[in-house]
């Protein structure tokens, strides 16, 4: 399992990748979040039409692709046809949708996944051995984190997978954040900023629960989420809290 709990300075998550200053969820965002200093990339995974995990946020292609119509409807060979880059610009042009596949091979020697598995408002049966099967495949189980919305989908993926760090996502204040990570064997909270609070911080620490808020560019907040001792800050503009915290492994 990866060391979840930062030893140092908080960890550094690229969300999506650098996507504030890239399209997001590409290999040209990886890297350069890995260029910016990001420690942690963090990535969203559907299922294709031919059940494969593809590395794209929305359920559907128009946002981010010259495409149209719903992931989950669309082959993986589809898929690959779609431009995911050019709407950012024209240097970017020809960048395609990853495979988890393509990324944890890319990642491995090279950084630390933060897979967020997607399953609102599209439910992917089936999604959580996939996901691990890969992962195990790639022997990156001590080299990833794997969160999500739907907290069903953080207990299967447990369930089947224990060695697995493990985190919830959350924009709310829940009455017991613990007890939302203990309901489905979570390590990790993984709240917005706004709910980063020093008492829900200590008590998580005190149980050996990390804590990972996300996502924020600025730079005020991450200041104050780095005094207040978080285990990571997640942001669309990972030089921006390397400017804030400082480089190096947390």
């Amino acid at each position: 399992m990866w060391d979840h709990r930062s030893s140092g300075r908080p960890r550094v998550f690229a969300h999506r990748g650098a996507m504030g200053h890239a399209p997001e969820n590409t290999f040209a965002s990886f890297a350069l979040a890995l260029e910016l200093g990001a420690d942690v990339i963090e990535l969203d995974v559907h299922l294709s039409a031919d059940d494969e995990c593809v590395v794209i946020h929305d359920e559907t292609l128009e946002r981010t692709t010259n495409g149209h119509g719903i992931v989950g409807e669309t082959t993986l060979a589809d898929l690959k046809r779609l431009d995911a880059g050019s709407w950012r610009g024209a240097e970017f042009a020809g960048q395609q949708i990853p495979t988890l596949d393509e990324v944890l091979t890319w990642a491995r020697g090279r950084c630390i996944l933060d897979i967020e598995i997607k399953a609102d408002p599209v439910p992917y049966e089936g999604i959580e051995p996939r996901v691990v099967d890969l992962i195990r495949r790639h022997e990156m189980q001590d080299h990833v984190i794997v969160i999500s919305f739907d907290h069903r989908v953080v207990k299967r993926v447990k369930e089947i997978a224990p060695e697995l760090a493990t985190g919830v996502l959350y924009n709310c204040r829940p009455v017991d954040p613990l007890m939302l990570a203990r309901a489905c064997g979570a390590d990790a909270i993984m709240p917005t900023t706004d709910f980063c609070d020093a008492d829900t911080i200590a008590r998580a620490h005190e149980a050996g629960i990390s804590v990972n808020s996300w996502a924020t560019s600025d730079t005020a907040v991450i200041a104050r989420l780095a005094s207040l001792g978080v285990d990571s800050i997640c942001s669309n503009h990972p030089d921006r809290v390397v400017g804030v915290i400082g480089r190096g492994e947390g």
